[in-house]
């Protein structure tokens, strides 16, 4: 019999989401008079814009013509999606030969870690998303988690209130891989321009490459905060960004991305990261839907930034809703101002008994901090990723808390 891969075998629980959804599957059941709403999973609700969707359908269509149909693209991305990300998107930050279009960055953080490996130090923000983690170890650049919940291998930032949701930069570990998400999620914080210069400074020193997340950089309304690393000098030689259509444009099952591997990024002894990272996606990857590229085109015209910007605004309306509705039960939160999360803090209690209760007395789904790792205990997630009647209709349950 084969031997089961002990990196899976290393993995301490079942994925986040999965279990939330077994939770709330299981109180459905017992109560299925109850109407639950999901402020929970970061899904987004509402539906493609007009302009998008013409698109799709006009490139679904041409797929039926002779003329119009096209097989296999470029596993990088079509020529014409890679200058617009690079000039719509980054101002010319980066060049369109930089940009590697993909079916999503959650899909491209796991291959990150197949190009990595394992044997290389891993930082991550504690709390952080569970991919970066539980990636990680499935990769084999984690052991076996200890009874602190902490995988060995693994270098935890704390990010708590106390230091504004930002990690101690001094913690970072030499030849490592650092894992950054700004905005954040869970917390919804975002990282200022000269903190990110810190960060970059750090990893130069300590020969790090950071993967910056910035699924989220569409929902920054403050003009000075940076929505990409690489606007940060420096950022080039040692950062690789990954991004996505997902929740800037409803793609969440439509499934388009991009990660950016910038030429001066390199290994030890010189040759370049971009190169190897152009085999993993030649190699195990072969390209991106040809009409989820032709969504993403349209997403990047003027039209089509106008009604993504209207999107945004919808959801961010809603995160104004929730924080005004906890803010009025006395609960403390951060994040919902330039981020779609909210981060929901009950000093004392565990995250999953909070949400537990809430989902009892509110019938309303959230996600518990916990699982994002050990400093999210005391926690719960708040997604404004809803409908603006049953974010609305959430909120005022909220005061059944109280009771």
């Amino acid at each position: 019999m084969i031997r089961r891969n002990p990196a899976l075998a290393a993995l301490a629980a079942g994925y986040l989401f999965p279990e939330i959804a077994r939770r709330r599957r299981a109180f459905q059941e017992g109560h299925p008079d109850a109407r639950i709403i999901s402020l929970g999973v970061g899904n987004t609700t509402e539906p493609l814009t007009p302009h998008v969707t013409r698109r799709l359908v006009e490139a679904a269509e041409r797929l039926g013509t002779r003329a119009g149909y096209t097989g296999y693209g470029d596993e990088q991305g079509l020529a014409e999606l890679r200058a617009k990300i690079a000039d719509v998107l980054y101002g010319g930050l980066v060049a369109p030969d930089e940009v590697f279009v993909s079916d999503g960055s959650k899909c491209d953080i796991g291959r990150l870690q197949l190009m990595f490996g394992g044997g290389i130090p891993v930082a991550v923000q504690d709390p952080a998303y569970p991919v970066y983690v539980d990636g990680s170890v499935i990769a084999g650049a984690a052991s076996r988690a200890g009874a602190d919940g902490r995988y060995g291998g693994i270098t935890y930032l704390p990010c708590v209130a106390e230091n504004g949701f930002m990690p101690d930069l001094a913690a970072l570990p030499r030849d490592g891989l650092v894992y950054f998400c700004s905005p954040n999620n869970p917390t919804g914080a975002v990282a200022t321009k000269a903190w990110l210069a810190g960060l970059v400074k750090e990893a130069q020193a300590k020969g790090c490459i950071i993967i910056f997340d910035a699924a989220y950089s569409e929902y920054i309304r403050d003009p000075a905060l940076p929505r990409s690393i690489f606007e940060v000098e420096g950022a080039r030689t040692c950062a690789i960004e990954v991004n996505s259509f997902s929740k800037s444009v409803g793609f969440t099952g439509v499934r388009l991305g991009w990660t950016v591997v910038p030429r001066e990024l390199a290994w030890e002894g010189g040759s370049p990261v971009a190169a190897d990272w152009n085999r993993i996606m030649t190699t195990i990857f072969n390209g991106a839907s040809n009409l989820a590229q032709q969504g993403g085109l349209a997403a990047l015209e003027p039209e089509g930034r106008r009604e993504g910007a209207a999107l945004v605004a919808h959801y961010m309306g809603n995160a104004d809703l929730i924080a005004k509705g906890l803010a009025a039960q006395g609960i403390a939160s951060c994040g919902g101002d330039n981020a779609p999360y909210l981060w929901a803090a009950f000093p004392g209690r565990s995250s999953w008994e909070v949400f537990e209760e809430i989902l009892e007395r509110c019938h309303v789904v959230t996600t518990p901090g916990s699982g994002f790792g050990p400093c999210g205990e005391g926690f719960v997630r708040f997604s404004a990723f809803g409908r603006r009647e049953d974010v609305v209709e959430a909120v005022g349950r909220l005061v059944r808390l109280g009771g």
